[in-house]
């Protein structure tokens, strides 16, 4: 009975042996045998052009970059920094005298580092019979000195009458003219190659023309991507002053006073109106006889008597 038992354990114990043996040993045959083959494969590679590697399999070995050391983390506010936005805000400010807004403002547009656009100026008259300043002046500042600047010209006046501020996103845009423009490029030195195989002066041409064509649309793409550039790296603010008027100090309204019957006035009134009528009759007669009768009476009496004369002849 011992001696099957032993043999058993035996057994037993010299089968995990061996199992734990396969176990921990490495598998070349499936481990060695990628690498041999794409070593082998690797000059096949090489040697053919890419469109037909790419169709029998072949791919080009990835060339290994070296690890970049001390390589800064890009953060939230690394990547908003490289953003090109433009901003632009409008403001209109009511101050107490014009031309002193108007030498703060261009002193702290000096001290940003910005620079006028442009600038208007005007009169109005009020109803006090004055004529009052106001202009408009529009100005570039670093896209870094925006708030700063704003909130020194909300500083110099008596009050923020109205504000609007926006901001646009061309980082894309700007992106993807980069990406049109190499591309452009890239058309370009393939234009140049084919213009130095052309066989007549025909050829030449055409592709002359189409190099022409290509180059005009990298200026134009170039011209665009440094504007977005000026633009974003300037901000524009329009500021408008606007004088503080005189309060308008209402004329107050006169009372009316209410009229009192007094019999004893209105008396007076008729006596008054009777004595100036009979002293106006008074005055007439007076007139009449030492004035109209005398001057009327004889071209009368000479009238009468010729006629006298006429009728008695008759």
């Amino acid at each position: 009975m011992k001696t099957p038992i032993r043999y058993l354990v035996g057994s037993v114990l010299l089968g995990m042996l061996i199992l734990s043996a396969c176990g921990g040993s490495p598998a070349p045959a499936e481990s060695e045998a990628p690498a041999a083959y794409a070593e082998a494969l690797a000059p096949q590679a090489e040697s053919l052009p890419a469109e037909k590697a790419a169709d029998a399999g072949l791919a080009p070995m990835a060339t290994s970059m070296p690890p970049v050391e001390n390589a800064a983390p890009v953060s939230a506010e690394n990547s908003a920094a490289a953003r090109m936005i433009i901003k632009n805000a409008e403001i209109k400010l009511l101050v107490e005298d014009t031309d002193i807004a108007i030498n703060l403002a261009t002193q702290a547009i000096s001290d940003v580092g910005g620079y006028i656009v442009s600038s208007r100026a005007w009169y109005q008259a009020y109803y006090d019979g004055k004529n009052y300043k106001y202009a408009t002046i529009t100005i570039g500042v670093p896209v870094m000195q925006f708030e700063r600047m704003l909130n020194k010209l909300r500083g110099m006046s008596v009050q923020v009458l109205d504000e609007t501020a926006s901001g646009e996103d061309v980082s894309d845009q700007f992106v993807d003219l980069q990406s049109q423009v190499a591309n452009l490029e890239a058309t370009r030195e393939r234009i140049k190659s084919f213009l130095d195989d052309a066989q007549n002066v025909d050829e030449a041409l055409r592709i002359n023309q189409e190099l022409a064509s290509v180059e005009a649309q990298i200026e134009q793409l170039k011209g665009r991507m440094n504007y977005l550039q000026d633009r974003s790296a300037y901000s524009s603010i329009t500021v408008t002053f606007e004088p503080k008027l005189p309060e308008i100090v209402p004329t107050p309204t006169p009372t009316p006073i209410p009229q009192v019957w007094n019999p004893g006035e209105t008396l007076n009134n008729a006596a008054q109106t009777v004595t100036s009528a009979y002293q106006g009759i008074v005055d007439f007669l007076i007139w009449l006889l030492v004035v109209i009768i005398p001057i009327l009476a004889p071209p009368v009496l000479i009238i009468w008597g010729v006629w006298k004369l006429l009728t008695k002849k008759r």
